[in-house]
This record gives structure tokens, sequence and C-alpha cells, in this order.
């Protein structure tokens, strides 16, 4: 099931900075983006955080996969989103300490 639009533009409101945070269209759904570097999926209209050291604060959520293989995320609910205001500095965190992503590679024409 893709996600909607509009399920990522109310996520993005919620989290405020839209200075700092943003989305991209992967395959039907929606990769998080905080600085310019991945920190969650919106997937099936729902939040799913990556676990790691700077995410712990969210512990207290389920766990869950956005697609199938996936490692475990932090699957955030709704009452999360909007009511708690640290979401977004866990998130700011995140991209703090994680790499920027890999640069594409240009095919050459031959």
């Amino acid at each position: 099931m893709a996600t909607r639009k509009d399920t990522a533009a109310f996520i993005l409101e919620q989290l405020g900075h839209p200075d700092r945070f943003s989305v991209k269209p992967m395959f039907g759904e929606f990769a998080l983006y905080a600085n310019g570097k991945p920190v969650a999926f919106i997937c099936d209209d729902q939040l799913f955080v990556k676990i790691m050291p700077e995410s712990a604060a969210l512990d207290h959520c389920e766990r869950g996969h956005p697609y199938p293989g996936s490692k475990d995320y932090y699957l955030v609910p709704e009452d999360v989103i909007v009511g708690e205001r640290k979401l977004a500095g866990v998130l700011l965190r995140m991209g703090e300490v994680l790499p920027l992503p890999k640069a594409k590679k240009k095919r050459r024409k031959d």
C-alpha cells in the first residue's frame, strides 16, 4: 500500500523546521531526511525511525519493518508525532551523526 502525500505533509508539518526536514518519494513511499540525511521512512502511512543510540528516546515505541526484509525500526504512533515535541530533536540529533548519502555515479555515455 502506498503512502499518501498528505500523510508525509502532515508529518513534516508536525516536525516544524521546514528548512531542516524534507521527504523524497521512494517506490510509492517516502524517505524522511533531517539536514539532508535519511533518518526515517514513511511507509503504509506510518512513520518508521531508525534504531540507533540517538533515537533511544523512542524506545517505548513498538518495533516494525517498513518494508519486507528490512531491519527493525521504531514504529512511531500518531500521538508521539503530534503530542511530543521531542521527536524533531531526536531526528535532528540522528542527522548530526549519520553520514551524508553517497553521491550517485554519473553514467558514462560511450
